[in-house]
């Protein structure tokens, strides 16, 4: 779907909400996202969710899980009902929510240098991993519905022969000593994240997309945004999730540490935080290797880009 055809097609799906107005388009990606405004005037996000990816129910289950979180106390955009009273339109070419406006700015972006000074990076890091253990704890406590609905992200949809988001070994841009290198680290990772997962390691819904664009910045405290990735996983690869922009900065270990820090503030974390965390940083740095397979041609520059972040990472890592 083009620009212009987003266009109308938010156009239309707003007139679940009894909205009339031109929105503004915000990224025409997975999910298309633009600002619109609810039925009473203010300031809303509307999705025009990717066919094929969530099903209806799934969406359901993640905006029901954001209604649960503000009432565990926690600041995140919440769902507006249409005039039927439902959290979803489904009339259109692609299904529609409406969720409540956040302020703030993003982080930072992907592949770009963090701007601000480094101890400002530290202290909104820690800030972030309070923001996610508060994030854990809120969704162990809730009852959910027996329709609740997520992806289960454990070690096998992780590193098994078919991982969930692709078998990164076959990029298309890999060399064949390149695919042995991510095969060697798949050992590696497969072996630490799975004595993790043998002792029990905790486990449960996750936000699993805390990457710098998905977490606003309101003075010193962060919020968090766009939970269409929540999946049932690992709490630690959360954690190596924002991690996974941070790799190629200088003061990585400062980071790493102000996010435990952050975290351990609020949740305990296990005795080899530290090595776990290094290791779910480079899962996922493998994952969106995978993750390119099919949704871009194999020449477009993207492919070879995750590639090369996935390559440096093995490196170091093995």
């Amino acid at each position: 779907m083009n620009d212009d055809q987003a266009l109308i097609a938010a156009q239309e799906a707003l007139k679940a909400w009894g909205v009339e107005m031109s929105p503004r388009l915000i990224k025409n990606r997975e999910n298309i996202v633009l600002e619109a405004a609810s039925p009473d005037g203010q300031r809303a996000a509307l999705r025009l969710h990717r066919p094929g990816y969530q099903s209806d129910d799934a969406i359901r289950s993640e905006l029901w899980w954001s209604e649960a979180l503000v009432a565990a106390g926690m600041i995140v955009p919440q769902p507006i009902r249409t005039l039927a009273g439902e959290v979803l339109a489904t009339g259109g070419p692609r299904v529609a929510s409406l969720v409540t406006w956040l302020e703030g700015a993003p982080l930072g972006e992907g592949g770009v240098q963090l701007a601000m000074a480094p101890q400002a990076q530290a202290d909104l890091h820690e800030a972030l991993g309070a923001e996610l253990a508060r994030l854990h704890l809120a969704s162990d406590a809730m009852e959910r519905p027996e329709a609740f609905e997520r992806e289960v992200l454990d070690l096998d949809a992780l590193l098994g022969e078919d991982p969930s988001w692709g078998r990164f070994w076959e990029n298309a841009s890999l060399s064949e000593e390149e695919a042995h290198l991510l095969l060697t680290c798949r050992d590696k990772l497969r072996a630490v994240i799975g004595a993790h997962a043998a002792a029990d390691g905790d486990f449960g819904l996750i936000h699993a997309d805390a990457l710098r664009e998905n977490v606003l910045v309101q003075g010193d405290d962060v919020r968090l945004i766009d939970f269409d990735d929540g999946v049932f996983g690992f709490r630690m690869y959360e954690l190596g999730v924002a991690m996974s922009q941070n790799w190629d900065q200088a003061n990585e270990a400062d980071l790493g540490g102000a996010l435990l820090r952050g975290y351990a503030s609020v949740r305990a974390l296990p005795e080899n935080a530290a090595a776990l965390l290094d290791a779910f940083t480079v899962m996922r740095a493998m994952a969106s290797c995978g993750w390119v397979i099919g949704r871009y041609a194999d020449d477009h520059p993207a492919v070879r880009d995750y590639a090369e972040r996935a390559i440096a990472m093995a490196k170091r890592f093995v």
